[in-house]
């Protein structure tokens, strides 16, 4: 079973894993916050637990969690409570990323199946998630999540992010 699940010291093996690959890929881990999770794995759990209470500087409060299948962890998942300016153009309120091994097999479109459900028992009449232009796979995954694209947001270096509003 596919299940979204807090942080937590017991997986720790399959932790060090996940980050190896990611690691061997050559790509930056995503979502972003889980690139400074690396060790000791004890701050990082301490950290997460904090931020969920109280943002740090120019961030929101935000909760992270692991994509398990029951026996490796696939993929993360950040949920961001609110948004700031900057998330409101890029990052939104939930971002995901899949270890490069597992991608293709329906683990993001499950993983942020789940997480709408953590923003609906939050409150959230929608969320707003981005991707970018070139990233169609993600684009596909909150499409068919309910996504519906809005205007999208070009950033400082011509890039452009595609933007989505998931109505709860």
């Amino acid at each position: 079973m596919i299940t979204l699940i807090k942080p937590s010291l017991h997986l720790e093996p399959e932790y060090l894993d996940y980050v190896s690959e990611w690691q061997e890929s050559g790509e930056s881990i995503v979502p972003s916050v889980v690139s400074k999770t690396f060790l000791p794995l004890e701050d990082f759990l301490e950290e997460q637990e904090q931020e969920e209470r109280v943002a740090p500087t120019n961030w929101v409060t935000h909760s992270t969690y692991w994509l398990y299948d029951g026996e490796t962890i696939v993929g993360a998942v950040n949920f961001r409570h609110d948004l700031n300016d900057q998330l409101q153009q890029v990052g939104g309120h939930i971002g995901y990323g899949i270890r490069p091994s597992a991608r293709n097999k329906g683990y993001a479109t499950e993983g942020l199946r789940q997480a709408l459900e953590f923003a609906r028992k939050r409150g959230l009449a929608f969320v707003l998630i981005t991707c970018s232009a070139d990233n169609t796979a993600s684009g596909r995954v909150i499409l068919t999540n309910g996504g519906q694209e809005i205007e999208s947001y070009i950033k400082e270096d011509g890039t452009r992010v595609r933007r989505f509003i998931i109505p709860l």
